[in-house]
């Protein structure tokens, strides 16, 4: 099925530069980061993995995170997404953030349930964003409701704001890429194409369709036995919405990993690679870890970006990740196909030269 975007892959092959740095030794920066602007959230997921972080009405401070961004993209950063343990968009200065983003040559991305994407936040900050992608998780209202922890008049809201965002993309010529996608659940499988048709509708460039993963350390475990064995259908079904101007991108290569006994690689590789900067702006090694010690590198409150990538802390926590057991880690976590494709790059098989 037609992923133009690579969503069921990854990219880093794209950045040969930087893995080329990191295979001869080097001590690289980031190529991409994942920004929580709000701890915040308006609603209440019924498969939230990150609700130990109990929703803390924490905001960054957007002069000094802009400050700091403008630093990371002078260090090599290329890319940020905005999304975390709460709703981007209820951060009073989300548009100023996003657009001091893109003015420092850092490519903006947003995850975010929409509700709050006003057409005022549209106009003010779209013309920065390189893609854009709702979580919406049902084709009807009150399914919507029950597995977002809202209220149902929050769906049409939703697919207001996006038809006025792919309206205002088309207008003023845009290069964003407007997207949904769908956390595909026992309760929401029968929706999958009623959403793909309204997303299709309002002028959608994609819907994504993904499989859930049990975050270790979520208390919600109402999906831990889920299975994704059995939906080539649904996914066939859904192709016949693909067209020129609009594609469901259905993750069944991220589904078929779900029973997998080897991951294919050992230890976790793409650290040096990527980050996690959280609501009270610490710095993450790993999402999966949050809370842990060992995987905070420091606060950019307290430090530059460079003092923390380049310090101590950081440095100890290399060196434990290096000794960690990556059968242990998240099922699907983000960083797989990369830690897949550096895995290869390191254990070098025999007669390379017979290419």
């Amino acid at each position: 099925m037609a992923d133009k975007y690579g969503i069921d892959s990854h990219k880093l092959n794209y950045h040969l530069p930087r893995v080329c740095d990191w295979l001869g030794g080097k001590d690289i920066y980031p190529i991409y980061a994942e920004f929580s602007p709000s701890g915040a959230c308006n609603h209440r997921c019924v498969y939230c993995g990150l609700d130990f972080m109990q929703y803390k009405p924490h905001f960054h401070d957007a002069g000094l995170i802009s400050k700091r961004i403008a630093e990371m993209g002078k260090l090599g950063l290329r890319s940020i997404m905005f999304a975390g343990e709460g709703e981007p968009f209820l951060h009073p200065d989300m548009p100023l953030i996003a657009n001091n983003t893109k003015k420092a040559g850092v490519d903006v991305a947003f995850t975010t349930n929409a509700a709050l994407f006003t057409k005022e936040k549209c106009d003010a900050c779209l013309k920065s964003v390189t893609w854009l992608k709702v979580s919406i998780n049902a084709g009807t209202p009150e399914t919507y409701a029950r597995i977002h922890g809202t209220r149902a008049s929050d769906f049409d809201r939703v697919f207001e704001n996006m038809a006025y965002a792919a309206a205002l993309k088309r207008r003023k010529k845009l290069s964003c890429a407007l997207g949904m996608q769908m956390v595909l659940l026992p309760d929401n499988a029968a929706e999958a194409e009623i959403l793909a048709e309204k997303a299709k509708k309002i002028g959608m460039d994609y819907l994504v369709i993904k499989p859930y993963s049990q975050h270790p350390q979520s208390k919600t475990r109402v999906y831990s036995g889920v299975k994704y064995a059995g939906y080539e259908r649904l996914a066939r079904k859904l192709e016949k919405y693909n067209d020129g101007g609009f594609s469901v991108v259905f993750r069944l290569n991220t589904m078929k990993k779900w029973d997998e006994a080897d991951k294919g690689y050992k230890c976790c590789l793409a650290l040096p690679f990527w980050t996690y900067v959280d609501a009270a702006a610490n710095v993450w090694g790993c999402s999966m870890f949050l809370g842990r010690e060992e995987f905070l590198y420091g606060n950019l409150y307290k430090n530059t970006f460079r003092e923390i990538w380049k310090g101590a802390k950081r440095r100890k926590s290399m060196e434990y990740v290096c000794g960690m057991d990556a059968s242990h880690c998240r099922v699907n976590c983000r960083m797989d196909e990369i830690n897949r494709y550096l895995w290869k790059l390191k254990t070098v098989p025999e007669h390379v030269n017979f290419i």
